[in-house]
């Protein structure tokens, strides 16, 4: 392979994790980016546009899969006989297998490339989904093979997130990850609006097995087509996806050890641990909640509403977030402005949602708090990029890891400060409290610095 190899002399080199260099690669187009050692292949911009559009397809299928049992909850609830209690062991449990392969799943992406770990898991999830009906009337209590089945689709959807942020940090761009990965988080604002449409529509008119169905067809449907490309296609064509596993000597590894010794990790992984918790919760129960206190409304305007509001606001974040730092903003900065517009402004309209009578006011506030929340996507979710590039896919996992056991107690308490005390003030409050104690953190401790030093073995 013939290769032209550019130093960046604007910086001299200082040690091994500030002297990257560009290859390009002649006989394919892709440029190849090599930053500690890591050889690592960068989309050309047709490339980057169907990958994304592809991603963001397979994002918006893995959240109506994920969501299709929070939106029929109370259907279920009221079939099979199960408390508010027992309604929040169900939903809860697809964290407990949330947090088990988050880590494995960033590994494998920034090791093998996330495009493959997910063609591996799609399908997986998928297959489970469009079974769960079936396995509800095995013959089995069905709180018990549901909250396995949420167990186990909680373990192969657990993979995706940090594979998304690993495709992010290896095949896009610097200057173009924010409004990238913004727009990828859209199919997860796609997916909310399209299960809470269409799905609240099949829920009403052919029974709560037919959203679960939808979701594992689509899923499998997707896998299929990328599967064809990715072996006769010429824009997914194998050479445009190999990855950095050969390049990578096995004497250079990621220093954990130091890694974790730095505040601005931490600041990290507890502003996405508060982060995440709330907005699991909201996903949870905000169904429940609109249908308890508005039972004449419409499953479909509640369940829509705040999700659609969420796309313009997301890419709207992403834009503004890559537009401050090309004008010369620092990265911190902007990474910590984003994130108190998605933690600090979202929860004071979580608490008015507290305070509102009428319908009209609570979907208002839910959508402004929904579309507000986007704005991590530029905030924590970018910082990730920053700090590690190298390892962002694992680090990642790590910080989901924390996140997805964090939000499954706070779903269970919230199910079980319900049923006590009838009182969905007190859960709103909650979360709006974990809110704020997160941003506060992040914008004392955190910082765009590079701390992924390699060690030599």
């Amino acid at each position: 392979m013939a290769a032209e190899q550019e130093t960046d002399h604007s910086n001299p080199p200082v040690d091994l994790v500030k002297t990257p260099f560009i290859n390009v690669c002649h006989t394919s187009g892709l440029k190849l980016t090599q930053i500690n050692d890591k050889t690592t292949t960068l989309w050309p911009r047709p490339l980057a546009q169907i990958w994304t559009l592809m991603l963001l397809l397979v994002t918006c299928f893995l959240y109506w899969s994920r969501m299709a049992m929070p939106i029929c909850a109370v259907t279920m609830a009221k079939e099979f006989g199960w408390s508010k209690t027992e309604t929040g062991m169900v939903l809860g449990a697809y964290f407990w297998g949330y947090c088990f392969t988050q880590v494995l799943g960033g590994h494998a992406s920034d090791r093998i490339g996330g495009e493959r770990v997910l063609l591996l898991s799609t399908p997986s999830w998928a297959v489970m989904t469009a079974i769960t009906p079936l396995l509800a009337n095995i013959g089995l209590r069905p709180l018990v093979t549901m909250t396995v089945t949420r167990f186990l689709l909680g373990a192969m959807q657990g993979v995706h997130y940090p594979s998304l942020v690993s495709v992010c940090a290896q095949r896009v761009t610097e200057g173009e990850r924010g409004f990238s990965m913004s727009t990828l988080a859209c199919g997860c604002y796609l997916g909310m609006t399209l299960v809470g449409g269409v799905g609240s529509l099949m829920l009403d008119w052919f029974g709560w097995e037919s959203v679960f169905y939808g979701a594992g067809f689509l899923a499998i449907c997707w896998t299929f087509c990328v599967w064809k490309c990715l072996h006769q296609g010429p824009v997914f064509s194998l050479d445009s996806l190999q990855i950095s596993n050969n390049c990578v000597p096995e004497s250079i590894r990621i220093n954990w050890l130091y890694l974790l010794k730095e505040p601005s990790v931490w600041a990290m992984i507890i502003s996405h641990l508060c982060f995440s918790s709330t907005y699991y919760n909201l996903m949870s129960w905000l169904p429940t909640f609109f249908k308890e206190k508005f039972p004449h409304a419409k499953d479909w305007v509640f369940n829509v509403i705040p999700w659609f509001v969420a796309l313009p606001t997301s890419l709207f974040g992403g834009s503004i977030s890559d537009h401050l730092i090309r004008q010369g903003c620092g990265t911190a900065t902007v990474r910590k402005l984003m994130q108190f517009c998605a933690m600090g402004a979202a929860s004071v309209f979580i608490i008015l949602l507290c305070k509102t009578s009428s319908f009209v006011q609570s979907v208002a506030c839910v959508s402004v708090a929904v579309g507000l929340s986007t704005f991590n996507n530029s905030g924590v979710s970018m910082n990730v990029h920053d700090v590690a590039p190298s390892c962002a896919g694992a680090l990642f996992g790590v910080m989901n890891t924390c996140a997805a056991f964090t939000g499954l107690l706070m779903v269970y308490m919230s199910g079980y400060i319900i049923e006590i005390t009838g009182s969905w003030e007190t859960v709103f409050s909650i979360l709006a409290v974990v809110n704020i104690i997160g941003v506060t953190v992040f914008i004392v401790l955190g910082d765009a610095k590079r701390v992924d030093q390699p060690q030599i073995i």
